[in-house]
């Protein structure tokens, strides 16, 4: 979204209203942000009916919580974090984050043809990474779609910083074997 002073606005009036639980004002956050959060969530999760669930789930928190945001950074960002958290728990409940290994070290980082990445159609290479083991799918969009750092992950998911590097390695060598295929 293009900030200017009338969006800036806008979206101030809209986080009001939503602190005001002014159900026109949910409404309009939802339509605005749920095709984004959808996506995260259906990268996390892997499953179309999940991801559903994970993105209601975190719309509920995002309302719930909606007082907690004092307007430093961007309300997107700071809703993505809620959303990534839902996604977190909703593989924890499944039990889904159990093959995430503990490798203490992990010093070499597996290379892969970005530029074979760059050329797949967005839907196709989304569709792969919904086929991720969730382990390597959650560390991989963890680190390569939102930008955490390997401690973070670490920190998020209750394992080392080597283990978070192990399995993104493994994520990339998988994502590699399966972009060979299309």
């Amino acid at each position: 979204m293009v900030r200017n002073l009338s969006t800036a606005k806008y979206e101030a009036d809209l986080i009001a209203g939503c602190m005001k639980n002014d159900t026109l004002a949910q409404k309009r956050v939802y339509e605005w942000l749920s095709p984004r959060m959808f996506a995260l969530c259906y990268r996390y999760v892997g499953e179309r009916e999940a991801a559903m669930d994970v993105l209601q789930d975190g719309f509920i928190t995002l309302f719930e919580k909606i007082g907690s945001y004092k307007g430093e950074g961007s309300f997107e960002g700071w809703a993505r974090r809620i959303f990534i958290t839902a996604a977190l728990m909703h593989l924890r409940k499944k039990d889904a984050l159990k093959h995430t290994e503990q490798i203490d070290d992990y010093s070499g980082e597996m290379m892969y043809d970005s530029h074979v990445m760059e050329s797949m159609d967005a839907q196709v290479l989304l569709k792969v990474i919904a086929q991720m083991p969730a382990g390597f799918r959650t560390v991989f969009n963890m680190y390569a779609i939102e930008g955490y750092s390997h401690q973070e992950i670490a920190q998020e998911l209750g394992i080392t910083e080597g283990g978070a590097r192990s399995q993104l390695s493994r994520a990339k060598l998988w994502l590699k074997e399966k972009i060979k295929e299309y």
